[in-house]
């Protein structure tokens, strides 16, 4: 069945300037190697989102943050940056413009307006997989920004889809290399959403949130299940995890629809991470995200935004989405593996984080027992 890919050529304008980590031209490298690569034929269709409005942002932020954003982000795409005393009160440093960024705020409610699209064409009925390129901006919270994210598109999906679908069952896995903080703020307490996070050791990585034993809170005790991989961990351990842990859970769960978010920054050559997967890995993790989705009719919401090698970024979305959308493609390896990714050295203490997930979760789940 032909997936819908969300995506118009302004998103390059989520961007926060030249010398910061985050760039605009990682979804036109995409865009462009997908096209040469599987031309859309009935593959895929691409389809261009409005964005967000107001309204839209207050179902997962506060007015003033709102108020702050559009006012601070549209001063620096003009070139000017006056003082701003709050600007801590609302955002991370790693938030802050280096030099002149694109139109910020705009991208980042077009990032939200093909969340709220993805939604409504999954739930027409009209597609089974819809990708937004550019989502998955996983650190935002209710009242402030950090780590590259402005507004939560993640947390915004499965809102909506609850709120307007009254759906009661929403699996959100979050691939990202780093823990998703802002998304496990917004669903800590709510018993209709199965958070499950696989990132590398939070002791390790920003932002040290993450942990096997944070697990939620009140109503929502047991939905969170932190997945926290050690260093170098690659191929083999991310299988395991999905075999064991995750594929289980969803089994168990029996969500409605599956939302995943996450890009390439689980690569062993990211450059600000500590993991190994390799580009056939993520087509591995796409098939699994894949054959979880079969328990709920194969409807599954994609976001993808995150990786920080330029050359690496491509391949490894590629990569996975050729796995999510069972495409018939095989993407080469980009970058030469280093002899200890060729073998799954940190297999062993993988295992040992997989027990401490079935003890904190044990009383939760059967299939963890």
């Amino acid at each position: 069945m032909t997936a819908a890919i969300l995506y118009r050529d302004e998103i390059k304008e989520y961007h926060f300037g030249s010398g910061h980590p985050f760039q605009g031209d990682r979804y036109e490298s995409f865009m462009r190697l997908l096209q040469e690569r599987m031309p859309a034929d009935h593959h895929y269709k691409i389809q261009a989102a409005e964005p967000a409005i107001n309204d839209d942002l207050l179902k997962i932020c506060d007015q003033d943050y709102i108020d702050f954003c559009r006012e601070y982000y549209h001063s620096a795409a003009s070139g000017w940056i006056g003082f701003y005393e709050n600007f801590s009160r609302y955002q991370s440093q790693d938030n802050k413009p280096i030099g002149i960024p694109g139109q910020l705020e705009w991208a980042a409610r077009l990032i939200i307006g093909q969340a709220k699209m993805a939604c409504d064409l999954l739930q027409s009925g009209a597609y089974k997989k819809v990708v937004s390129v550019g989502g998955g901006m996983h650190h935002a919270k209710q009242r402030s920004g950090e780590g590259f994210c402005i507004y939560n598109d993640v947390a915004f999906s499965a809102f909506y889809l609850i709120e307007k679908y009254k759906l009661e069952r929403v699996l959100v896995l979050d691939t990202d290399a780093h823990a998703g903080n802002g998304t496990a703020e917004y669903f800590r307490g709510n018993p209709h959403v199965l958070y499950i996070d696989i990132h590398q050791d939070p002791a390790t990585i920003y932002p040290g949130t993450g942990f096997v034993q944070q697990v939620g809170v009140d109503a929502g005790r047991g939905l969170t299940v932190n997945i926290s991989l050690p260093v170098r961990a690659g191929n083999s351990s991310y299988l395991k995890a999905f075999d064991e842990v995750i594929l289980p859970l969803a089994r168990e769960f029996k969500p409605q629809v599956i939302i995943r978010n996450g890009g390439s920054d689980p690569h062993f050559n990211d450059g600000l991470t500590y993991l190994g997967l390799t580009i056939a890995g993520f087509k591995m993790m796409g098939a699994k995200v894949r054959e979880m989705a079969e328990i709920c009719g194969g409807k599954q919401i994609d976001l993808i935004a995150s990786g920080y090698k330029a050359n690496v970024l491509p391949y490894a979305w590629l990569s996975l989405i050729a796995g999510v959308l069972d495409l018939p493609l095989n993407v080469e390896e980009i970058v030469e593996v280093p002899v200890q990714f060729e073998q799954d050295l940190a297999l062993t203490e993988t295992e040992k984080v997989l027990q401490e997930v079935r003890r904190y979760h044990r009383e939760f789940w059967k299939c963890l027992r």
